[in-house]
């Protein structure tokens, strides 16, 4: 099952196994029967296709869940979006639940950022930045590859921007998304000259593309 849902507000804050653990509990107290996989240590099946930066909210999430499959699925569709609607702490809300065509999750093309500015720094620089970017044939960022931060590599993110595009509200960010990796929300961030107090909202993701497998 597919299970498309919305996070915000300081579930923003969860890491990727919490968030996790979040739509565990919601399956048991739920009843939801999820599948586990085998051997001394049984898990369930849950995962997060494309997981999500902390401290980023997003209106376009996707859990993949394996359960074990009723006659009726139409009614069994039902009746686990119900049960994790039902479930799930404030801050996180289910859209929608559907069939995975051919029982696997689909794979992320791209995904679009908006970074609320506050108004004050919606200048000259932010144009500039933003057009040194969209120029650059190749743009070389400094990554932390392992989390005591004693070992990085240098990457080339250029291609990984797919648009940048600036309103009246801040920028919006369209990121390529390949099996080479993508850019991350802090990198973007960092070569926008942008931090904390220049922004006005949560960084949110607001839609994300799909391939299937």
């Amino acid at each position: 099952m597919l299970v498309k849902f919305r996070i915000w507000g300081n579930l923003r804050f969860l890491s990727h196994a919490e968030t996790l653990k979040v739509f565990q509990r919601a399956c048991v107290r739920a009843g939801i029967n999820v599948r586990y996989s085998e051997g001394f240590n049984p898990r369930p099946k849950l995962s997060l296709p494309l997981p999500r930066s902390v401290g980023v909210e997003s209106d376009d999430e996707l859990l993949a869940l394996r359960v074990v499959c009723k006659a009726d699925v139409a009614g069994q569709v039902s009746q686990i979006e119900r049960g994790l609607s039902g479930q799930l702490p404030d801050g996180c809300e289910v859209h929608s639940v559907s069939v995975a065509g051919g029982g696997k999750a689909p794979r992320p093309r791209s995904a679009v950022y908006v970074l609320a500015v506050r108004p004050g720094c919606l200048g000259d620089e932010l144009k500039d930045r933003i057009e040194h970017l969209l120029a650059s044939e190749t743009v070389v960022v400094r990554r932390q590859v392992d989390a005591r931060a004693s070992r990085f590599k240098d990457v080339d993110v250029r291609g990984f921007v797919r648009s940048v595009e600036l309103d009246a509200e801040g920028v919006l960010v369209e990121c390529e998304i390949s099996s080479a990796g993508s850019i991350r929300v802090e990198e973007i961030l960092e070569l926008l000259g942008l931090d904390g107090e220049k922004l006005s909202r949560p960084v949110r993701r607001t839609s994300v593309r799909w391939r299937q497998w």
